[in-house]
Parts: structure tokens; sequence; C-alpha cells
């Protein structure tokens, strides 16, 4: 495997982004993962480079970047990542003050950087193909950007995965992500946990339904005893089982639209 941190500049100062990607063959299609709440770490890498041992570039853009790119990790002693929920109240507003600085347009704008630099390397002879659909994988809050990537670019992002997401319908006003499903194209799959607090029966009626009829061709699956976090290994709500459902049909979704 090939492994590179290259700095993206943006409007709003420069991003920091993991690549990786198989040591021969290529171009690869590119791959973009999303953070979650937790910002960048070295678990997102290991899961970069999962999806690049099977013939992809996967990149995960560290997207607190306007925060000095903090991250968070809390552990038990067996060394599980312990869930945002558990953690005492301070801790939980310290974390949600940096989450909150992170807006929807400000991932979308995001992405068009990276998009620049994707078709930028493809076009100097790079690992990365350039100028065809991109496919991504977000978790939490990422499990939404994904969403907003994929309906501000349509005709880039084609092969979305949404994991265990976070307000996607919230209050429910004109500019709910869910809203934004007539504006993507390709498929979307999203993976839900069955006690996940952040979706509740509703919301999941709610995203299906703003799908149906839509360009989009959607797929989603319900983990049966899943929590919010489930697909993040070495989480203490880690759920195996449900986690190799997901990649079955992520990996399915990519071979159908990314590879040529």
């Amino acid at each position: 495997m090939r492994e590179r941190t290259v700095d993206i500049t943006t409007a709003d100062g420069i991003m920091p982004t993991f690549v990786t990607h198989p040591e021969t063959g290529g171009p690869f299609a590119p791959v973009v993962l999303f953070m979650d709440v937790w910002g960048f770490r070295e678990q997102l890498c290991d899961i970069a480079r999962r999806i690049a041992t099977v013939g992809y570039a996967a990149l995960v853009p560290n997207l607190y970047y306007r925060k000095g790119g903090v991250t968070f990790d809390y552990r038990h002693e067996d060394g599980r990542t312990r869930s945002l929920k558990d953690l005492p109240k301070a801790e939980q507003d310290r974390i949600y003050a940096v989450h909150e600085h992170l807006t929807d347009p400000m991932v979308v704008a995001d992405c068009a950087a990276l998009l620049d630099f994707i078709d930028g390397d493809a076009a100097n002879g790079g690992a990365i193909r350039g100028g065809g659909p991109v496919g991504s994988i977000g978790w939490c809050m990422g499990g939404r950007h994904v969403i907003r990537a994929a309906a501000a670019h349509p005709a880039r992002f084609r092969a979305t995965a949404s994991l265990h997401p976070t307000r996607l319908v919230g209050e429910d006003g004109p500019d709910a992500p869910y809203r934004d499903a007539p504006k993507c194209r390709g498929e979307v799959y999203v993976g839900w946990g069955e006690h996940d607090h952040y979706a509740p029966a509703e919301v999941i009626a709610t995203v299906r339904d703003a799908f149906k009829g839509q360009p989009a061709s959607y797929d989603d699956v319900l983990h049966l005893g899943a929590d919010h976090g489930y697909a993040i290994p070495d989480r203490d709500v880690f759920d195996k089982h449900a986690a190799a459902r997901d990649w079955e049909r992520i990996f399915a979704m990519y071979r159908r639209v990314l590879q040529p």
C-alpha cells in the first residue's frame, strides 16, 4: 500500500488529507471518508486502508482543520473507545462546541476542493482516477455530510454510504438533509441501528419516503440490536455482524458504480 498526507487548499485554510491506495495498478477510483464527531484519527485511516486494499484510492480529509484539526479520544480501561452519551456533560459540551462550528455548507465547499485535488492529481499522472464517479462513506455527522455532498455534487458523488447518520430529518425545515434526496444521483445506501436514539422509526420512514421515485437508487438495512456508532471498530458499541452486512452492500455498490 502507498500512503501520504496532502495539504488541500480551501477557501478557509489548509485541509490535511490522508490518502492511501494500492502500490501497483491504477489509476484508482476515489472514495472519500467523512469523519464522525470524534474527528480525524487512526481508526479512520485504518478503514481507508481496508477500502484501498480492494482497489480504490481512499481519502480522509480532516474537516476540523478550521479548529486546528482537533480530535477527541476517550477510552475504557480495555482500550475500547467510549460513546459520547456516556461522557460527563462538560466533555460532551466541549465536543459539541467543535462539532457545531462545522456547518453543512462548509463541508460542501470542502468537497469542491477535494474534487479539484482529485482531478489535479489525475492530470499530473497520480494514482487517483479523475473526472469520474466518486464514492463516499460517512458515520454519525459524516452520515449526513455524504448526503449533502451527493446533492451538491451529483455529477461526481455517485456511490454514497451513510452509516448511523445524525440529523437527516432534524427539525424538518425546508433545508433538512433528507429533502436533498431529489438532487442525489447514482446509488445511496444507509445503515441504521435499531437502538440509535438519533434514528427513531419515524426518521427512517421519512428518509425512505424521500428517496422513493427519485433518480438515485436507495437501499438501507435496519440492524437489529445495533446502537449509534455500531459501525466503527474498537467502539464500545461496535457490532461486528452489522458492520459486515454494511461492507457487503457498500463494496458491491462501489463495484457497480465506480469500477470501469
